[in-house]
């Protein structure tokens, strides 16, 4: 497996563990004391444990690249998290949003 092809899963993985980071703050700033939470701090915690890899990745890609795929995922994630856990819905526009940050990705790897 090429540099470049672990540079790209690791930043999903990132991209995966910025959720789960998310998951924790939106519980937190439901709370009346929001910074004062314990998933606020989990959460943080997880945001800040990426720094490390992202030495890594960016030694391999292009920022654009990055930004890109680091994006995207977080869209289709943070998506994903909020309509199944949260049980928030999707408006068309939103819908047609997500379609559009698929075909970043689809241009993306068709041009890079």
């Amino acid at each position: 497996m090429s540099n470049t092809t672990i540079a790209i899963l690791v930043t999903i993985a990132f991209s995966i563990l910025g959720v789960v980071g998310d998951y924790f703050l939106k519980i937190a700033s439901a709370k009346e004391h929001s910074l004062k939470a314990a998933e606020f701090y989990l959460g943080f915690i997880l945001y800040a444990s990426t720094a490390f890899g992202w030495v890594f990745v960016m030694k391999h890609l292009k920022l654009a690249t990055v930004g890109v795929v680091y994006c995207v995922s977080m869209v289709l994630l943070l998506s994903a998290v909020g309509v199944v856990a949260f049980k928030e819905t999707l408006s068309g526009y939103e819908i047609a949003g997500i379609l559009m940050a698929i075909g970043s990705l689809v241009l993306l790897a068709r041009f890079n």
